[in-house]
Parts: C-alpha cells; sequence; structure tokens
C-alpha cells in the first residue's frame, strides 16, 4: 500500500508538471514495484491513465485551453484501434509487452529532450487520421497515454497552437484509454484493485502539485530529468523482456 501511494505521486507529479510522458511511469511502476504481470499492469493502467486525463482535461477546458471538435475527430480515429489492440494484447506473450514497452519508453526519453515542439504544419485529414488511428491502438496496446506522441501530432499535423494542444491531448487519451478499458473488461478480475485505487488517487493529488512543482523548478531541467529516469526504466524493461521473460 504504501509503495502503491508513493509510485502514484510520482507519477502524477511528472504528469502535472510536464503535461505528457508521465503515464509511461505507471505500467514499469505497477510491474516492478507492486508485483504485477505485464498484461494486468496495461490494464490497470488504463484506468490511472483515463481518471488523470479525465481530471487535467477539466482544469484545461475552464481555462478555455481544448479545442474539443477537432479533439473529438481525433479520438474518434484511436477508439476502434483502441479497442482491437487490447484484445490483441491479451494474446502476447509477457516479453513481447516489455519489449515493446521498453521501447516505446526510449522513445518517449529522447521526445522529451528534444528542445520545443514541432512547428505547425498544413492541415492534412488523411494524416491525421492515420495518426489518430496509431495512437489509439498505441494505448490499447500498452496502456499509456500516449501524450508525448499525441501533442506534437496535435500541432504538427493539426496545426493546433501549442497553447491548446496539451488539453487537446488530454481529451484524445481520455476516450483512447476509456475505448481501450472497454475491451479488457473481461480481464478486470485478475487485477488487485486495492493497490490501483491509492495508486490513481495519489496521482490525482500529486498532478496539482506537478504544476506548482514547475512553476518553481523550470520544465527543461525536469524534463531531462524524466527523461533520465525513462531510459534507465527503458533499459532495465528490455533487459527483463530478454533474459527474464523470454526464459
Amino acid at each position: 500500500m504504501v509503495l502503491a501511494l508513493a509510485a502514484g505521486a510520482v507519477v502524477g507529479l511528472a504528469l502535472g508538471a510536464l503535461g505528457g510522458g508521465g503515464s509511461v511511469l505507471t505500467v514499469p511502476a505497477l510491474i516492478y514495484l507492486l508485483g504485477f504481470s505485464p498484461a494486468q499492469a496495461t490494464t490497470a493502467s488504463l484506468v490511472v491513465v483515463a481518471a488523470t486525463s479525465a481530471t487535467a482535461l477539466f482544469a484545461h477546458a475552464r481555462a478555455g485551453a481544448v479545442r474539443w471538435r477537432l479533439g473529438a475527430l481525433f479520438a474518434a480515429a484511436g477508439a476502434l484501434p483502441a479497442v482491437a489492440a487490447g484484445l490483441l494484447s491479451r494474446r502476447v506473450p509477457d516479453a513481447v509487452l516489455t519489449g515493446a514497452f521498453a521501447a516505446v519508453a526510449a522513445v518517449a526519453a529522447v521526445l522529451m529532450l528534444r528542445r520545443g515542439p514541432p512547428e505547425p504544419g498544413p492541415v492534412r485529414p488523411g494524416r491525421a487520421a492515420g495518426v489518430g488511428a496509431g495512437l489509439g491502438a498505441l494505448t490499447g496496446f500498452l496502456g499509456v497515454g500516449g501524450g508525448f506522441l499525441t501533442v506534437p501530432a496535435l500541432v504538427g499535423v493539426l496545426a493546433v497552437p501549442m497553447s491548446a494542444a496539451v488539453g487537446t491531448s488530454l481529451l484524445v487519451i481520455a476516450v483512447n484509454a476509456a475505448a481501450a478499458f472497454a475491451s479488457r473488461l473481461g480481464a478486470v478480475g485478475t487485477v488487485d484493485w486495492s493497490l490501483v485505487g491509492p495508486f490513481a488517487a495519489t496521482a490525482l493529488l500529486g498532478a496539482w502539485d506537478g504544476r506548482r512543482l514547475a512553476a518553481k523548478v523550470g520544465t527543461t531541467a525536469l524534463r531531462r530529468v524524466f527523461a533520465a529516469g525513462l531510459l534507465a526504466v527503458a533499459g532495465a524493461m528490455a533487459v527483463d523482456a530478454l533474459f527474464v521473460h523470454s526464459g
């Protein structure tokens, strides 16, 4: 219980301070600190991701920083892929899930180290639908929100200004996570929700404190620290996938 509370607080701080990428810590925390299997962790992570995203979305909506129609269309492109990927993940060996998650964590770390968001480009509906579908599949398969990919996609593909991209991405993430979780209802009974509940609760509280932390420390320094931590997590999970789960 203590580990669940502490891990949830760290995830929430990262989400609140950086606006995206913090949920990538959820699955490793559930696996290595709380003893969940990769399949259980990715299922439980969807609940944490959906709850934290919806809560943060409310704050952005109050500030008028959400493009509702555009976000809904982007999310709609990812909803069915999220369901399909969620069903597929239940048939995938733990080693594959762990290895795939290691790759995603490494990509997230690299993107965190980028100096700034991409330049807005022309709106391309076909490309936007493809990117939305890919992000939905990522959420469904690995139980991550994908904010570290959604925000750049909204800016670079749909020309959403950065001031509205984070809030709009939260709408996309919440919808995809909810759709993916619906596809995993058959696996709900295998998850220890007595640990997931406290984890999610402290993540929600930590998200509010994360905003204040970012204001005091600065997002650049936090991104570097967070990226270093993600790279370490990615390395550990890659080793685990190669030598533990595969053996």
